[in-house]
């Protein structure tokens, strides 16, 4: 049974840092791209990091490029987002998802709230 399950979201002040889990099984972790997306209220999902399976291949948003960094451990089959100068804007449920063919897994989401 494929799972994909984020941690790490909550509540945090403009200017901190959360670390974003997502933990995985049930499929082959290496053999998939890795991507970070996210959906704030009354808006489309939007694409926030990936990562192939060669760790060095990322690609960040431009909006969170220089604040946000995506890495994965091939031996916990894990992804993460280290998220960092967080914004107001920031401010959404972060999924993580995994694909390699046209059927991509989803996680069910973590929310992350950046309010003072």
């Amino acid at each position: 049974q494929v799972q994909l399950v984020e941690s790490g979201g909550g509540l945090v002040q403009p200017g901190g840092s959360l670390r974003l889990s997502c933990a995985t099984s049930g499929f082959a972790f290496s053999m998939y791209a890795m991507s970070w997306y996210r959906q704030a209220p009354g808006k489309e999902r939007e694409l926030v990091a990936s990562i192939g399976t060669v760790a060095d291949n990322t690609y960040h948003v431009d909006s969170v490029k220089g604040r946000f960094t995506i890495s994965r451990d091939n031996f916990k089959n894990t992804v993460y987002l280290q998220m960092d100068s967080l914004k107001p804007e920031d401010t959404a449920v972060y999924y993580c998802k995994a694909q390699r063919t046209s059927l991509p897994y989803w996680g069910q989401g973590t929310q992350v709230t950046v309010s003072s």
